[in-house]
């Protein structure tokens, strides 16, 4: 089926804020539009049971779990059968189950290890039944008191089944959620920075490693590098650790330092600085924003590589990672860029999406949200949304192999 849609991800986050799973469903355009039709489905299963499989057929988002919107009618498609059970959560209408044939369905999904996650269910009427129909429940939050309505779900908690919270606005609801055990969809909210009253600035840890990405760009000695290298003995650790396991193929352990750097050489150290330095973040430390960033980066990258080349493309991934350096480090956007020298078309992508990267990072940013510009921006780089949607669950494999 020839794709016209685009995808949508949407992070779910447990209690300490780390992703543990993503709803992938296609954009809709407007509020209240239909949803999406049983063939459309089928195709987004099938699409997606593609990409997340690598080549010997293994799951490619690490301990992540899926969730993807079913309908009766697509219950039984072959793609389903594609993708590990353990991995996969299909949410449906608890409507849906009044027909005997789709509640079988269900509890044979169920039987065959797949998740099910029950929508607008009416917990009272569904009571004692709910663990041998559903893995996960659903749980709408509305107006003010989200906390009393959280309580309210927490006493009908049942232990086997995972409770999740939707929409969640803010900061202070995430924690009333959060308190309780459920987890939580939340939209856009994580890209909003958490209020903190830690001190901001650039930590002993940050300063170095920018530092060391200035002299990169300044096309430093291998040797100079090494010198400030061995003033953080821990990102000299982490450096040898890094040559030692990316597959590098040099056949033997490297342990020098100027080995590492000579192996490694400027392009790529410059890139593993750079998510370096996100995750070298102390003042309010987010596990999602810094997968965002990931994510983010990369996407934007793989976007890029076919129109601007693959050494292109890396400055784009750069420009991707350090759109959200700012909220990882806690420091105005000003602040990062006077920390340290980038090349003019990073600066405009960075500050007014402009320029000859800005266009990738601005599509790669809609990718992120239910965002109408999705179409427009791709159709202006010349990108099918197949083109996209590829690029978008390959960037959120490779993000998982990142962190790990």
């Amino acid at each position: 089926m020839h794709q016209t849609n685009f995808l949508v991800r949407e992070p779910l986050l447990d209690p300490k804020q780390r992703v543990v799973g993503y709803e992938i469903c296609w954009q809709r355009q407007q509020q209240g539009q239909a949803p999406s039709s049983p063939a459309e489905l089928e195709a987004l299963v099938a699409f997606v049971a593609g990409q997340v499989l690598d080549a010997d057929g293994n799951w490619a988002l690490r301990d992540k779990i899926l969730f993807l919107e079913a309908v009766p009618a697509m219950l039984s498609t072959d793609a389903l059968h594609q993708l590990p059970p353990e991995r996969t959560v299909l949410s449906i209408k608890t409507s849906e189950l009044a027909h005997p044939d789709t509640l079988a369905a269900v509890q044979a999904l169920r039987a065959g290890g797949v998740g099910i996650l029950l929508r607008e269910a009416d917990l009272a009427r569904i009571g004692s039944r709910l663990p041998t129909i559903a893995s996960y429940v659903e749980v709408r939050f509305s107006g003010a008191d989200v906390g009393s309505q959280a309580r309210a779900y927490a006493a009908l908690k049942q232990s086997a089944v995972g409770m999740v919270a939707r929409p969640v606005n803010n900061w202070a609801d995430f924690d009333a959620c959060a308190a309780l055990g459920l987890n939580a969809f939340v939209g856009k909210l994580h890209l909003t920075p958490r209020p903190s009253s830690d001190s901001k600035g650039l930590n002993p840890a940050q300063a170095i490693i920018m530092q060391l990405m200035q002299m990169v760009r300044q096309n430093a000695d291998i040797v100079q590098l090494e010198a400030v290298l061995k003033r953080d003995a821990t990102l000299s650790y982490k450096l040898l650790r890094f040559i030692n396991s990316a597959g590098f193929g040099a056949g033997r352990e490297i342990q020098s330092l100027r080995q590492a750097l000579t192996l490694l050489g400027y392009t790529p150290l410059y890139r593993w600085l750079t998510l370096l330095l996100a995750t070298a973040s102390t003042s309010g430390y987010s596990p999602v924003l810094l997968e965002t960033a990931v994510v983010r980066g990369r996407l934007a990258e793989l976007l890029a590589v076919g129109a601007l080349g693959k050494s292109e493309a890396e400055n784009v991934f750069v420009a991707g990672m350090f759109s959200l350096l700012d909220r990882l480090l806690g420091i105005s956007m000003q602040e990062v860029l006077a920390n340290i020298q980038l090349s003019d078309d990073v600066v405009a992508a960075l500050l007014t999406r402009s320029g000859k990267y800005g266009p990738y990072l601005a599509l790669a940013e809609a990718c992120e949200l239910n965002s109408d510009l999705v179409a427009s921006l791709a159709a202006s780089l010349k990108l099918s949304p197949e083109d996209v949607n590829q690029a978008h669950l390959s960037a959120l494999a490779w993000a998982q192999n990142v962190a790990a």
